[in-house]
């Protein structure tokens, strides 16, 4: 329990000095894989509340149409998507992060949507739309800096180049949508398979 909770404040240093940060958390260990995941189950939590809380004049959702359980389960195939397609690539070009070590660096560089985006929450109930501007400053800063803190935990971990690293997440993001595409045809031929046998029983049975 102990070393949980020093590898969740570990996670403070990492996206505020991420070149020693990452690099400890793959060869000194100083990162755990729970810590990892509770920031990406906490940043799932924090998109579906950022839906569903904030105030109406920043908030282009409407909240009949929001379904929670898909949100939670989009932005959690994701999370498992990039992972899974960053592992794939990587130990194609040498890559010397394992799926832990992915799943590790990708949960910490969440952490900074985690410190923005919740406060940004409750922001939204007591500023104006004339001061929005500050609130979309920090809503973007956040995501900036996450998508930096993913490219920077990327290169430490996988010993790679910045324009090898650019290339990889490129081509990790192409993975993605190859992996999602492959798995809606594989559910979709299941189903028309499923559909097949049903009616073949059925015309079998009433004849």
């Amino acid at each position: 329990m102990q070393r949980y909770l020093k590898s969740l404040g570990y996670g403070f240093h990492v996206i505020t000095h991420p070149f020693d940060g990452f690099w400890d958390l793959k060869r000194e260990s100083k990162g755990t894989l729970s810590a990892a995941l509770t920031f990406a189950v906490l940043t799932v939590l924090m998109l579906v509340m950022q839906k569903q809380g904030t105030a109406f004049l920043f908030n282009r959702n409407r909240l009949e149409e929001v379904d929670m359980m898909v949100d939670i389960v989009t932005v959690g195939l994701l999370f498992i998507l990039w992972c899974v397609s960053n592992w794939c690539l990587t130990s194609l070009m040498d890559g010397e992060g394992k799926m832990r070590d992915i799943a590790i660096f990708t949960g910490y560089s969440l952490l900074p949507l985690l410190l923005i985006q919740f406060p940004l929450i409750l922001v939204s109930h007591v500023i104006t739309a004339e001061e929005g501007t500050f609130y979309y400053v920090f809503s973007v800063f956040s995501y900036l800096w996450t998508i930096a803190l993913l490219v920077l935990g990327m290169m430490i971990t996988h010993q790679y180049s910045m324009k090898k690293t650019l290339a990889t997440t490129l081509l990790t993001l192409l993975g993605m949508a190859i992996i999602l595409f492959i798995g809606l045809l594989f559910f979709s031929v299941i189903q028309q398979f499923l559909t097949f046998i049903v009616t073949a029983y059925k015309e079998i049975r009433f004849r």
